[in-house]
């Protein structure tokens, strides 16, 4: 595996750096004043300057507007973004748009395309994933999903209840599963259909109430009732929605991890700098071994959290699906993040829980981290099943 960073791909993780500590790291102070964390105006004249600085979509090819970076070379590109919660919404690389979109561009068809993936990728629309339920339904196990569809002539009438569908406030359509065949094993019999948010039959019942403060379109509850969809509405074909689904989560794992990566690096930064400048018991913060060894150790963690993402996305990029390693990282940099961020409070202080410092919103936020993708406890489950299967006998 070659470690080297291409140049051009540095050079262009430089400029997005220097594009979010310019451009939207200022707008962070109004983050508390909307529902979506960031002004609809603002929205736009930030997406209009990164289409002018060449910044728009790194992870779409260029026929569709992006720039054309592979899984690999999104890495660095993707933590830069991230240094900002905002920052990967300027970009149009946020979760969940920046994994529809990978879908769609696989799976969906010439229409599809037309009508729903090119909006998406100009930034004119937003999207969800309505796939997560409450229980007794799906969570992180899909074997117990509940929506079912149901054929009537060439149409499919879906009934089901779904929640934490991020950003269906506002979404123009839905990606939807559903059960079509339960005579088989979900794996076989769950099927994904596009829906736009105001057919009859889609009810978007709240935002779900959340700690970590305002996310575009929020973690919605969403109930089907006699939803009818045409059979054109499918994506993939019907039965592939498992099997769809794993390829847009495997990789939307690593792009989380990318962002994330780049808040607890910022967080580093800001913890670092407070050390070195406030003053306790006649030295510096950073003087003292205690303070050293939470920055020492937010450092190796971070360290180890890039190369294990960077081996991932290599292994994916050279056609392995990579499920054993990308739980690995997902489970290993989620729960690096919140120490990170836990240690980068306690050097502040009182300063660090204070809103004077975005360290208590980002602590907030990045609590979910374990538990969205799939909780660190299922990835551990996948990951013993490995090492049992291997040396077990």
């Amino acid at each position: 595996m070659d470690f080297s960073t291409p140049s051009h791909i540095q050079a262009l993780a430089t400029r997005v750096r220097q594009f979010i500590d310019q451009e939207v790291i200022p707008l962070e102070a109004e983050v508390d004043q909307h529902e979506n964390g960031i002004s609809p105006q603002n929205l736009q004249a930030v997406r209009e300057k990164a289409r002018a600085a060449g910044l728009w979509c790194p992870q779409l090819p260029p026929e569709l507007g992006g720039l054309g970076l592979s899984l690999q070379e999104i890495v660095p590109v993707f933590e830069a973004a991230g240094r900002s919660l905002l920052g990967p919404l300027a970009l149009n690389c946020s979760a969940p748009d920046e994994g529809n979109m990978h879908l769609l561009h696989l799976y969906a068809n010439p229409d599809q395309r037309q009508n729903v993936l090119m909006p998406l990728v100009a930034g004119t629309i937003r999207s969800a994933f309505a796939m997560t339920e409450p229980s007794p339904g799906a969570g992180s196990d899909p074997t117990m999903l509940r929506t079912r569809a149901v054929r009537d002539g060439d149409s499919w009438i879906i009934n089901g209840h779904k929640w934490f569908a991020t950003g269906a406030d506002g979404a123009a359509f839905l990606i939807i599963m559903a059960v079509t065949n339960p005579d088989v094993p979900v794996h076989k019999g769950a099927t994904l259909f596009l829906a736009a948010t105001d057919t009859p039959g889609i009810e978007i019942v709240r935002r779900v109430p959340i700690m970590g403060g305002n996310d575009m379109g929020g973690h919605c509850e969403i109930r089907f009732h006699d939803l009818r969809l045409p059979d054109s509405a499918i994506l993939g074909q019907e039965g592939q929605g498992f099997a769809l689904t794993q390829k847009r989560l495997g990789p939307a794992r690593l792009t989380h991890c990318m962002r994330w990566t780049g808040i607890a690096q910022r967080a580093l930064e800001i913890a670092t700098q407070y050390a070195a400048h406030r003053e306790a018991f006649n030295s510096a913060l950073s003087g003292h071994q205690s303070v050293q060894w939470m920055l020492a150790d937010s450092a190796i963690e971070l360290h180890a959290s890039r190369l294990m993402i960077q081996q991932a996305a290599w292994l994916i990029s050279n056609g392995d699906d990579a499920r054993q390693e990308t739980s690995m990282c997902k489970t290993f940099v989620a729960e690096t993040v919140n120490r990170v961020l836990d240690r980068a409070i306690q050097i502040c202080g009182a300063t660090g829980i204070s809103r004077d410092l975005p360290l208590s919103r980002w602590y907030e936020a990045a609590r979910a981290f374990r538990i969205y993708d799939g909780p660190s406890e299922v990835h551990r489950m996948v990951v013993a099943r490995q090492v049992v299967k291997h040396y077990g006998s």
